[in-house]
């Protein structure tokens, strides 16, 4: 429920730093900021412009803190709502004694994301937009940046909103000949109904087409490096992440847990899994570590099944391949620089395979091109007009509404026109829910609730 009233919160993260941030909104913003801020200036805090004062306990007149004030009247604010933010020296302290004065001027503290339900509730931007500005912070490579830009930025409401005009074009035709039966529905008038269910079904459909893509920006992908013992897995997690994260030794058996660290591949945010070396062994803690790396299998979006090219195939390869049946991986061939005695068996039918020397770096720039590739178009990444949507609520939404469209269009001309109108409303609804037009509390109490407190 959205309640008038005013909000207050830390709105940068915990710890220490130069600058902390205190951000109030609401109608009492402007007098809180009179009430706890003392420009050095003499006279009241102008609309967007900053001063250089103090921060002050009303009540004893004590100093709490130097700092910036800025206020933001609305409609020109994050809100739309009158907003207030004290810049202060960025200490724990000293944000939790500004914030308390402000609590103690008449604000209450915020929700978590309520600062932009309140954008949302005011009309200042959508919902894509608003999951948008959180994916802006989570973002962990330039491309999924990019990606969230781009929906805070309207882009892909702007396409959800040309799906709904199609669809009530189609519905006002409908609704039309419904209410003045008397004219009935000819020909020419069904091929423009289908023309505008048309292209919304193929807007739609590729809409839908983006989301694996768009899905695997934002979140990354996990890759699980898997193999026997000392065919050179850890020294390929070192050589892919540039350091010596893993101990590496002649000693087979070296890796007995999994290592788990994070890197970006051409724009992709990847998450890699250093293994045990898979084998027949005695050691009990070697053999909890096999047991882990096997577990890791169905988990992983792909894996990276690792061979030593200078060694024949053995049991322990078998092994291996038996367990990533139905999985997706690639086949990679280190040590390509010295001979090779690796041949695999007839029926052994590899997709994708890399030859490399993680000794030396050979062969590393293409392995990390052919993992993209299992999962991006290289083309979108770069093309300034690609636009996708990356949430599952966005993906089950428009699958929804191609559901009704497509049963529409099946019965158009056969069913009555009432039932026929009720598809199409229900479409606008699921097409309509995805901008938040016609998203429930529940939903967005669930979407809001993913927030930090103070945005």
């Amino acid at each position: 429920m959205y309640l008038r009233d005013t909000i207050a919160a830390v709105s940068t993260p915990p710890g220490n730093g130069g600058i902390g941030i205190v951000r109030v909104s609401g109608d009492k913003a402007a007098a809180i900021g009179d009430s706890v801020f003392k420009p050095m200036n003499d006279g009241g805090l102008l609309s967007h412009r900053f001063y250089f004062g103090s921060i002050c306990d009303p009540k004893t007149g004590a100093t709490v803190d130097e700092a910036m004030a800025v206020l933001m009247r609305a409609p020109r604010s994050y809100t739309r709502e009158d907003v207030l933010e004290l810049h202060c020296h960025g200490g724990w302290l000293v944000l939790e004694k500004a914030l308390s004065l402000i609590l103690c001027c008449g604000a209450r503290l915020a929700d978590p994301g309520e600062f932009t339900r309140r954008a949302f509730l005011n009309g200042r931007i959508d919902l894509v937009q608003a999951e948008a500005v959180m994916d802006i912070i989570g973002s962990k490579t330039e491309a999924a940046l990019q990606l969230a830009h781009k929906q805070r930025e309207g882009l892909l409401s702007r396409r959800i909103e040309k799906v709904r005009g199609l669809i009530l074009h189609a519905l006002a035709l409908v609704e039309a000949y419904i209410d003045f039966p008397e004219d009935g529905l000819g020909e020419a008038d069904l091929d423009t109904i289908r023309k505008y269910v048309d292209e919304a079904l193929s807007d739609i459909g590729e809409l839908l087409d983006s989301y694996d893509e768009g899905l695997i920006l934002r979140e990354g992908i996990s890759v699980l490096i898997i193999g026997k013992p000392n065919v050179g897995k850890s020294s390929l997690l070192n050589r892919l992440l540039n350091e010596n994260r893993a101990i590496v030794t002649h000693i087979p058996g070296t890796t007995r847990d999994i290592i788990e660290e994070a890197v970006n591949f051409n724009g992709l945010a990847v998450r890699l899994l250093d293994t045990a070396g898979i084998r027949h062994t005695e050691d009990l803690v070697e053999q909890e570590g096999i047991s882990r790396a096997l577990e890791k299998i169905p988990l992983a979006d792909l894996v990276l099944f690792v061979f030593d090219a200078s060694k024949t195939f053995s049991q322990e390869d078998q092994l291996i391949l038996d367990a990533l049946s139905g999985r997706k991986f690639i086949a990679v061939l280190n040590k390509s620089d010295l001979p090779r005695e690796l041949l695999f068996p007839p029926e052994c039918r590899f997709d994708v395979q890399a030859h490399i020397s993680a000794n030396s770096g050979v062969g590393v720039d293409a392995l990390k091109q052919s993992v993209c590739s299992c999962f991006l178009h290289s083309s979108n990444i770069d093309r300034r007009e690609f636009i996708a949507i990356s949430r599952a609520r966005h993906r089950d939404a428009l699958l929804s509404a191609d559901r009704m469209l497509r049963r529409f269009s099946a019965s158009l001309g056969d069913c009555n026109l009432e039932l026929l109108a009720i598809d199409l409303r229900d479409t606008l609804e699921a097409v309509g829910s995805v901008t938040g037009q016609t998203t429930t509390d529940d939903v967005l109490d669930n979407i809001f609730s993913s927030f930090c407190i103070g945005k």
